[in-house]
């Protein structure tokens, strides 16, 4: 049995930050990679994420970095970023996985894809400010969910209330997984490859091994990167998300608030339509 070549592509979920181990991170990419083979078939892994990557960055600079060891599975998870920019179109994150999506399976990889809770519910922004960052997030894996069914891809829907609900799944910074979240996550990723028999070895456990940070720690982090990251997201999204939030208030007021959300999936279904390829049916929006 010849041996897998798994590649990873995506943003700081996939780089692992939130878990931590001998001075760098290692996240559930890594634990998934560890459970994928056997004596018989070993498994070569290699991460390409970056942290803060967009859909843009896997597009331009990930991919074809992938394709240079013929993977034979490749994971794709990415998008929260694209939804924290003012600059935020549907349109052309559909586009960009779109043909991301195409290339890997179109050279025989397996892809593996998730869907993934929107960032203001993890940061608990009060509803005016938090409902757009929704709502993105929603259009962003509804394009995911279409485009991995289009694919054949493996699906892990992440964004479901338990996985939010769970703050043991998290880490300080409330957006990344802390080390039980990248288990957990690899660990349901690696059901899903094992019921394919693609996923030979022993399933990534889901419980600690290391103590999580203290709170001083986590305090600190919240002083340093964390406040950089912040302020990062806040000189380019903050202006934009306020102007949302104004009119997610407006839109109260009058009783129209629901024009927002339909103008949202209209923009979804507008965007699959417009990937519709020769001999391929149209794809759909699902929720």
């Amino acid at each position: 049995m010849s041996a897998l070549t798994y590649v990873a592509l995506g943003d700081s979920l996939t780089a692992g930050v939130g878990d931590p181990v001998g001075g760098a991170w290692r996240g559930w990419a890594a634990l998934l990679a560890e459970g994928l083979g056997s004596t018989e078939r070993p498994v070569a892994f290699r991460n390409l994420a970056v942290t803060g990557a967009r859909t843009c960055d896997v597009l331009h600079r990930q991919l074809p970095a992938a394709l240079t060891p013929r993977p034979g599975l490749v994971s794709v998870v990415v998008g929260v970023n694209d939804t924290l920019r003012s600059t935020f179109d549907v349109h052309a994150v559909a586009g960009r996985l779109d043909t991301v999506y195409r290339t890997l399976t179109g050279r025989g990889a397996v892809l593996l894809t998730a869907c993934l809770p929107d960032p203001g519910a993890m940061l608990g922004l009060p509803g005016a400010l938090g409902r757009p960052l929704a709502r993105r997030q929603r259009a962003v894996n509804a394009v995911v969910h279409a485009l991995s069914e289009r694919y054949g891809a493996l699906h892990l829907h992440a964004a479901d209330e338990e996985w939010v609900a769970d703050r043991t799944l998290w880490s300080a910074d409330r957006l990344h997984p802390g080390e039980r979240g990248h288990r957990v996550f690899a660990a349901r990723c690696h059901a899903l490859l094992a019921a394919e028999g693609l996923a030979l070895g022993a399933p990534p456990g889901t419980e600690p091994e290391l103590p999580p940070p203290t709170r001083s720690a986590s305090l600190r982090w919240l002083a340093t990167a964390g406040t950089g990251w912040v302020a990062r997201r806040c000189t380019d999204l903050l202006p934009h998300l306020l102007a949302l939030a104004a009119a997610e208030v407006r839109h109260g007021l009058r009783g129209t608030s629901g024009g927002l959300d339909v103008r949202t999936s209209h923009s979804v279904t507008a965007a699959l339509a417009g990937l519709t390829h020769p001999r391929s049916a149209p794809l759909e929006a699902h929720p």
